[in-house]
């Protein structure tokens, strides 16, 4: 079966030189801009609410994305909106959130719902984001509960744009060599 698979007749929406990995499951109401990657392992249901990840943004291996439900309480629910040049470390969990651009999200961290990540933006390794948090463009965060640490460095902003950079690089060098071997 492929990895990517409709719902209720709403099936994912895919931009150009996108990487996909066989074992991953992205089903649903999501939208993958041009050079997004997906990487092993990563489950992205938009069944209940919509996914959009944006241009040159990576969703490392087994990560989980989901959404909310749209209710009475809240009407919109909470989709899951990823900015551009993201990357999203392995084992991460975003739940409803909504991340700017130039962000990276350490491994294992946990986002829920309701969360802003404003741009230019590092979340360390294995930090809590709680619901309806907003985090503030250009500083660290960690922790569980996540807390401010201090501002970003010139040479950490820098690394935003390279750690996205890096692995568009590495997913067209997946899309052109990788191969099935039986």
């Amino acid at each position: 079966m492929s990895p990517v698979r409709s719902y209720k007749g709403i099936a994912p929406k895919i931009g150009s030189r996108v990487y996909i990995d066989s074992s991953s499951v992205i089903v649903g109401d999501i939208r993958l801009a041009d050079d997004a990657s997906i990487w092993p392992l990563v489950a992205a249901r938009g069944d209940v609410n919509h996914i959009q990840i944006g241009e040159r943004s990576n969703i490392q291996d087994g990560s989980v994305l989901h959404v909310t439900h749209k209710n009475a309480e809240n009407p919109n629910g909470y989709p899951l909106v990823i900015g551009n040049d993201v990357t999203v470390g392995h084992k991460v969990m975003l739940h409803g959130c909504t991340i700017g651009d130039r962000v990276l999200v350490g491994m294992g961290a946990i986002v829920l719902d309701g969360v802003v990540i404003e741009s230019d933006v590092m979340i360390g390794a294995g930090s809590l984001v709680p619901p309806g948090k907003i985090l503030e463009s250009g500083y660290l965060y960690v922790g569980s509960p996540v807390k401010q640490a201090r501002p970003l460095s010139d040479k950490e902003r820098a690394f935003l744009l390279k750690s996205a950079d890096n692995y568009v690089q590495t997913k067209n060098d997946y899309l052109n060599d990788v191969k099935e071997v039986l």
